[in-house]
């Protein structure tokens, strides 16, 4: 039994949940002092919008918040963002960022580095064994979800 921080294990089931969905298994938590206050996985399937990321959905169902609790928040991720989610991240100056895995996928990590945010890689075996057989058994999804 994994030791996992149970912001990530939420992370991960809102990853499931997507699978569930028939969507692409890519789950965020955004945390504000211990408090989850935003949840969300990858809706591109679902709602067939291109930038219904899992990080995008989570500040989308976050709703509106005052730009000091962005910058005291956190944001949880089952894999490591892409540029656009990074942008999201630097745009409202969420200052951490804990990323399940970046085996998978390495997304914009020295991007958000470089803009101060603090990002942890884990590398949750959970995580990585769950992209990994969702890309394997759905290529053109994960292709079409990273502009490939």
């Amino acid at each position: 039994m994994t030791n996992r921080d149970a912001f990530l294990s939420a992370a991960i089931a809102q990853a499931r949940k997507s699978l569930k969905e028939g969507g692409i298994p890519i789950g965020a938590v955004l945390v504000n002092h211990g408090k989850t206050i935003g949840e969300g996985h990858n809706c591109r399937v679902q709602t067939g919008s291109p930038i219904d990321h899992g990080e995008m959905n989570c500040l989308r169902n976050a709703g509106r918040l005052a730009a000091s609790v962005y910058r005291e928040s956190t944001m949880y991720t089952t894999l490591s963002p892409c540029p656009m989610c990074a942008g999201a991240i630097v745009l409202y100056k969420i200052p951490r960022v804990i990323v399940g895995e970046n085996r998978n996928f390495r997304g914009a990590e020295d991007y958000l580095r470089s803009e101060g945010t603090l990002v942890e890689v884990v590398q949750d075996e959970e995580c990585i064994a769950l992209m990994s057989a969702f890309i394997n058994s759905h290529p053109e999804l994960w292709h079409e979800d990273i502009g490939v």
